[in-house]
């Protein structure tokens, strides 16, 4: 299985919130026995103090953990040179599809 996606990138999880930016990502399911994907995602924003910046993150999701960590490969812009890592968790028992990734960057 993979999945390609193109979502809006937002300053909150309604539907009404402001659009910063998208997200550009694709999923492979990467595991027979778990609940595993192989993810990459970019941060591209166009709005802001960001504008014209993007964030990229590789690694494993495993979706039924309720936090996981994965590794940000690079950025351009502002994010250029950035290296660190990125915390996410969601709520599985909701089924909503509003996704909240607190990411923190160490730039130079």
């Amino acid at each position: 299985m993979l999945v390609m996606i193109d979502n809006a990138l937002t300053v909150g999880p309604k539907p009404n919130s402001k659009l910063v930016g998208r997200t550009q990502e694709f999923y492979a399911l990467a595991s027979n026995k778990e609940m595993g994907l192989l993810m990459s995602m970019s941060f591209a924003f166009f709005e802001g103090k960001y504008n014209g910046s993007t964030v990229t993150i590789l690694g494993r999701n495993m979706v039924l953990s309720e936090v996981r960590e994965m590794l940000v490969i690079g950025g351009s812009g502002l994010f250029r040179m950035a290296q660190p890592r990125l915390g996410h968790s969601f709520n599985p028992k909701t089924g909503d599809a509003v996704v909240e990734y607190n990411v923190f960057v160490m730039h130079y």
